[in-house]
């Protein structure tokens, strides 16, 4: 088992009390020290399975924040680092990541995506992600009207978080919202919040989020890092 994976085993149990899970771990070489980034998300484990299309709130920077805490104790306490000593940085997943699971696009619902398929790229926003299917609202074209496209999870390669300035009230007709186009090929073509702690557990947080008034700002990418084995 690598390091990664024996990190990950560690923090699993740890993390799920605080309604997280890990979403990755790495482990790189940094001079003298090595970084060790993990990434957290909200654990959806707990939705009904008929719920597709309930929004999930984004972590905040305090969710963030509890999180390397607890992180950083357990890595503390355990022998998985050795005693070499690591720099710890613990986010939430940006929104350039690309999404690859179902839990990874159910998190998602309710934001403009990028969607590539096998058949075809799709952008719209995501309205319901099934047990087997996601549905994305697509904006009208020069050539097509507004319409749901509904894509099948197989076939799925990466979806992408697009960034939005603001957000458009919904552009499908009342009477397409029964019903989506399965077969439709036609494309529509960090921030971060960063917590530095020291040995003395003292907190220092620098916020960076856009604060444009009509930003998305839904689902920013918090950080923190601290010092483990100094």
């Amino acid at each position: 088992m690598s390091t990664a994976q024996e990190i990950r085993a560690t923090l699993e149990p740890v993390l799920a009390p605080l309604g997280l899970v890990v979403e990755d771990v790495s482990v790189s070489p940094a001079g003298k020290r090595r970084l060790v980034r993990v990434l957290v998300d909200s654990d959806i484990s707990s939705l009904d399975a008929s719920d597709t299309k309930s929004r999930v709130a984004p972590l905040s920077l305090d969710a963030v924040a509890d999180a390397t805490r607890a992180v950083g104790d357990e890595l503390d306490a355990s022998d998985v680092m050795g005693e070499s000593p690591y720099v710890l940085e613990v986010s939430s997943p940006g929104v350039g990541r690309p999404l690859t699971s179902r839990e990874q696009l159910r998190r998602q619902v309710g934001r403009l995506l990028e969607v590539v398929h096998r058949d075809a790229t799709h952008t719209g926003r995501l309205v319901e992600v099934g047990p087997d299917s996601l549905t994305l609202e697509v904006p009208a074209s020069k050539k097509t009207p507004a319409r749901l496209v509904q894509l099948d999870l197989d076939g799925l390669e990466r979806g992408i978080v697009q960034v939005e300035f603001k957000r458009p009230d919904s552009a499908i007709d009342p009477a397409l919202q029964s019903h989506a186009d399965p077969d439709d090929d036609d494309p529509d073509s960090d921030d971060s919040d960063d917590v530095s702690d020291g040995v003395d557990d003292d907190d220092d947080v620098d916020d960076d989020t856009d604060s444009d008034a009509d930003a998305d700002t839904d689902d920013p990418d918090h950080a923190s890092a601290l010092e483990g084995n100094s």
